[in-house]
C-alpha cells in the first residue's frame, strides 16, 4: 500500500494521519502535475492532485477519504464512528467550508502565490480572508474554551482537518494569538510528533521559500 504525497497542505494532513495511526503504508513523494508524470498518475487520480492512496489495484484520492480508510484499516476511532460520528462530520464540514477556507484564502495569497510566483498579493482578498477568519476563529475559540479536543476527550481526525493550515499560520500572518483557546489547542496538537513533523525521515524536497511577513502582513 502506497500513499503518494507532497509537502503541500492536504497531503501534509494525510501523511500526518498515516504516521499518527502507524499505518503500514509506503510514503512516496510525487509530483503528478509534472508533464513527465501525468500518464502514470492520471489513472490513479484524474485530477492529478495529491494525496493518493493506492491499495492493491484500487486508488483513493481526497484527504478526508484517505483518513477514513486508514482509520478503518487500523481499527482506530481516530475517525469517529457510532454516536460520535455526526459531531465529527459537523466539524469536518464546518471546518472545510468556514475555518479552513478562511485560513486558506489568506495562505493562498501570502504564501502559495508567492512560493510559486503566481502574482502579487491581492490585499482585498487577504482582507476578506482575515475577516472570515476572525468570525470563524471566534466561534472555534468559544468551543475550545470548554474542551481540549473537538470530539470527545481525545484527538480525532476532526482536529487534524480543522488545523490543516495552522502549521503555516505564522508564515501567512494569521493572528492566531488573538484567540488563546485556539492557540492552546494547536499547541496541544504540536506535541504530537506526527502532526508537528510528518515528513521526518522521508525523502521529500522542501517547498520553495517565501518572504516572511511582519505583524501588518507586509513582506520583510
Amino acid at each position: 500500500m502506497k500513499l503518494y504525497f507532497s509537502r503541500n497542505l492536504n497531503p501534509r494532513v494525510a501523511v500526518a494521519v498515516a504516521r499518527y495511526l502507524d499505518a503500514p503504508v509506503e510514503l512516496v513523494h510525487a509530483a503528478p502535475l509534472d508533464p513527465s508524470q501525468q500518464e502514470k498518475f492520471r489513472p490513479l487520480n484524474p485530477n492529478l492532485r495529491l494525496p493518493i492512496l493506492v491499495e492493491g489495484d484500487q486508488s483513493l484520492w481526497e484527504t478526508d477519504a484517505i483518513a477514513c480508510r486508514l482509520s478503518q484499516l487500523m481499527g482506530s476511532d481516530f475517525w469517529r464512528t457510532g454516536a460520535a460520528q455526526p459531531e465529527m462530520i459537523r466539524w469536518l464540514s464546518w471546518g472545510t467550508c468556514d475555518f479552513v477556507a478562511s485560513c486558506d484564502k489568506v495562505h493562498f495569497e501570502r504564501v502559495t502565490k508567492q512560493r510559486y510566483g503566481l502574482g502579487p498579493i491581492r490585499d482585498d482578498l487577504v482582507a476578506e480572508g482575515l475577516s472570515a477568519f476572525a468570525q470563524a476563529a471566534t466561534l472555534l475559540d468559544s468551543v475550545l474554551s470548554a474542551r481540549d479536543w473537538l470530539v470527545g476527550g481525545a484527538v480525532s481526525y476532526a482536529d487534524f482537518r480543522m488545523a490543516s493550515v495552522l502549521p503555516f499560520a505564522d508564515l501567512a500572518g494569521l493572528p492566531l494569538s488573538d484567540y488563546p483557546h485556539v492557540a492552546a489547542w494547536h499547541a496541544r496538537l504540536w506535541q504530537i510528533d506526527a502532526w508537528r513533523d510528518p515528513f521526518a525521515g522521508l525523502e521529500a524536497p522542501e517547498l520553495p521559500e517565501v518572504p516572511r511577513l511582519d505583524a501588518a502582513g507586509s513582506k520583510r
